[in-house]
């Protein structure tokens, strides 16, 4: 076969790699930590969370205020935040949360918790359409939208994260959380924490 014959047949290869490498980094991107408080702190909490779970809004929205002025500003605490969606829905929510810029990523899991009600169990309505609602005024194109809620790829990442879970820690609700400090490994709570009860882990392990 002539050399220029096989450049033509490895044409499509060559132009589909850029593509390729485009959509591992966006992936990458997606799947990267989203965390708040000091890489030096003493003590690391993993929260496995649903977006579509009350117990988690109740913890985002009642007592993580309280914990990050407490525990995270003061350096004692980092907490990494972790997909365990408990339906599709909700893995619909994470798929968008994390195609943000990392900076909005907060936000938008803060505003979503606090309209639970309205996207996750409002009857009679396009619920997938409401979170696209919400992405809009992120600054998510609505293009951007469908093409993320059509994303196999990022499906599969999330679900296969909140498998591990299970495998490793044996997370089987929401919230869970996985702490490591100086004093113990993996040691795991369950539940909505406040801020007095993480606190009293947090100084248990070392923080």
């Amino acid at each position: 076969m002539s050399i220029s014959r096989r450049l033509l047949l490895s044409l499509p290869a060559l132009l589909a790699m850029p593509a390729i490498a485009r959509a591992d980094a966006a992936l990458d991107a997606a799947m990267a930590e989203r965390s708040i408080g000091s890489p030096d702190a003493k003590v690391v909490a993993t929260e496995w969370f649903s977006l579509g779970c009350p117990h988690c809004a109740h913890f985002e929205l009642a007592f993580l205020p309280q914990i990050r002025k407490d525990l995270i500003e003061t350096g004692k605490l980092r907490i990494i935040f972790r997909d365990f969606p408990l339906d599709d829905l909700s893995v619909t929510a994470a798929m968008v949360a994390r195609s943000l810029p990392a900076d909005r990523y907060l936000p938008f899991i803060e505003a979503l918790f606090a309209s639970q009600n309205r996207w996750a169990y409002a009857q009679n309505i396009d619920n997938v359409a409401e979170i696209g609602k919400m992405a809009a005024l992120a600054g998510l194109s609505n293009d951007s939208f469908k093409a993320v809620v059509a994303n196999g790829a990022l499906r599969k990442a999330i679900v296969s994260g909140r498998d591990e879970a299970i495998d490793t820690y044996k997370v089987d609700s929401t919230p869970s959380f996985i702490l490591n400090g100086p004093k113990a490994k993996n040691r795991k709570e369950v539940g909505a924490q406040t801020p007095d009860a993480l606190a009293r882990v947090v100084s248990e392990l070392g923080g």
